[in-house]
């Protein structure tokens, strides 16, 4: 493939779910950091960014933008009133089915609870991310984005782009210790794991505990595990997207 096939331009994938998961009536949606941090790599590598979800809406998960939810990085950037992601997500937001695919060569699934919930279900998102594979591009996602991997198709297989892959994502110790799993099966949303291996993909434990910094990439394919992870899962990215050209 030549060097200048695929742009340099990344579509983000972020939940529209944002409904009340918490103990505490707060609600989840996009965990703020898990966008911010990517797209930061992003720009600063030159590529340019677009943020889309299904819907063409979103909420945050309230969680990640007070407290220890947010880091020194995502909260400077909160505060800021001028931040372009969040000047993005306010009047740029793309819905799924408006998105024009060949514009990217990487598309990159960003977590918070939320994706759990609609990302399964997020055909418009699952036709772009299975066109930008079909195309050479990579496909990337970090704590419960992975949520969105097992829809997006190889079009030149018509199977799972994961399937046969070793791919990772938030634990279901990680849900068990944050008191959310029990919450996860009334509502019937599954966990990471299980919805990645139900397509043939190979889920990969992390090897330290489940708020550790992990990332995994095979081939095209590149996941990682948590908030913490959410920066070098797109450094992962960006070096799968540079091998593949």
């Amino acid at each position: 493939m030549s060097s200048n096939t695929l742009p340099k331009r990344v579509l983000v994938a972020i939940t529209s779910y944002n409904g009340a998961l918490y103990d505490d009536g707060k609600r989840t949606g996009l965990y703020w950091s898990e966008a911010l941090h990517p797209y930061n790599v992003f720009v600063e590598a030159g590529f340019e960014v677009d943020v889309a979800s299904e819907k063409g809406t979103m909420g945050y998960d309230e969680h990640s933008i007070e407290g220890d939810g947010l880091d020194p990085e995502s909260k400077e950037a909160w505060e800021d009133v001028n931040n372009p992601l969040k000047k993005a997500l306010k009047e740029s937001l793309l819905k799924a089915a408006d998105v024009d695919p060949p514009k990217y060569g990487i598309f990159f699934g960003a977590g918070g609870h939320g994706a759990i919930y609609d990302y399964p279900g997020a055909s418009g998102l699952h036709a772009a991310g299975s066109a930008i594979y079909g195309a050479g591009g990579v496909i990337a996602a970090v704590c419960h984005g992975p949520a969105i991997l097992p829809g997006i198709k190889d079009p030149a297989t018509g199977q799972p782009a994961i399937k046969g892959k070793k791919v990772t994502g938030f634990t279901k110790v990680g849900e068990e210790q944050m008191g959310l799993l029990e919450s996860m099966r009334k509502d019937k949303v599954h966990t990471i794991e299980e919805l990645v291996t139900e397509v043939g993909a190979k889920y990969v434990q992390p090897p330290g505990g489940p708020f550790d910094d992990f990332s995994y990439t095979d081939g095209r394919v590149v996941s990682g595990v948590n908030p913490a992870s959410a920066k070098s899962t797109a450094q992962a990215a960006l070096k799968a997207f540079e091998s593949s050209q």
